[in-house]
């Protein structure tokens, strides 16, 4: 089975628009390492899947994020990503985690959108998280923004020490308004009877058959999603001279070495003395 896909597909008969998406190996590399608590992991991941479907959705080349803050144990979450799917995120706690809910995790708080084109402006869109799950969330910013009936389907699995996330989504095309909603409620229908060890287990083409056999699906070429940190020296050094010679030569002689780690992948940058002089030469 093929992980870590995209997949877009249509009806030659019915006004209505989908996107499956599978993603194990770029999901476990973006938690690896952080040691968040399963409800936490399992949130990230259908954050991760929000914004790859998002990304595919909305039709834009450039930069995505899509973060969730408020006043519960998790103070954020955030993926980062852009149209080609590379793909990075990162939760801060700020309590211990007790539930499992949206409510429980974030609570009282928002989601925030913001879309950065290469060309245009940026938008940016706020999200309230009046719903119990991620995917109700999501549906009513489609309802309200883009005045589309949308409907979302997330799975995720923590359990066997490699973590696996799906999900799947419907939107009505703007044709022609009743028989879209015709057809969209005939697939809702349909598409309400995958199970989750369906949706994660189960490869993209067995997935669609089993939901669509009798309407035909057109399905496009995949996109891959990969996990990117995007991360460099080159940045890191970018980010020191903010901070000034003088700060970074008293880190020096207090620790032997100044010590930047990337928030997302984990990864160090040590410079050392000569290393600081350099920068400012």
């Amino acid at each position: 089975m093929q992980q870590d896909l995209l997949h877009r597909y249509t009806f030659d008969q019915l006004d209505v628009r989908g996107e499956l998406v599978q993603i194990e190996q770029a999901y476990n590399e973006m938690i690896a390492n952080h040691n968040y608590p399963a409800p936490v992991q399992a949130l990230l991941g259908e954050l991760l899947v929000a914004t790859c479907l998002l990304t595919a959705t909305l039709k834009f080349e450039g930069d995505i994020a899509v973060q969730l803050q408020g006043d519960g144990p998790v103070k954020y979450a955030v993926i980062n990503g852009d149209h080609q799917q590379n793909m990075r995120g990162i939760a801060r706690l700020q309590s211990e985690v007790t539930g499992s809910t949206i409510q429980d995790l974030i609570g009282n708080g928002v989601m925030v959108l913001t879309i950065t084109p290469t060309k245009g402006e940026r938008y940016q869109g706020i999200v309230p998280l009046e719903h119990d799950t991620l995917a109700a969330c999501l549906e009513a910013y489609f309802t309200q923004s883009e005045q589309l009936q949308t409907r979302l389907w997330f799975a995720t699995d923590t359990t066997a020490g490699h973590a696996k996330a799906a999900g799947l989504l419907l939107q009505v095309l703007p044709v022609n308004k009743e028989k879209s909603i015709t057809d969209f409620t005939h697939l809702e229908a349909l598409s309400n009877t995958i199970k989750d060890e369906e949706l994660l287990e189960l490869d993209a083409a067995t997935v669609l058959t089993r939901l669509y056999h009798e309407d035909n699906p057109r399905v496009y070429e995949p996109q891959a999603i990969q996990f990117k940190c995007g991360c460099s020296r080159e940045k890191t050094i970018t980010a020191l001279v903010n901070i000034g010679q003088q700060a970074l030569l008293d880190d020096v002689i207090e620790n032997g070495e100044v010590k930047i780690s990337c928030h997302y992948c984990l990864k160090d940058y040590i410079f050392n003395e000569q290393d600081v002089k350099s920068i400012f030469n």
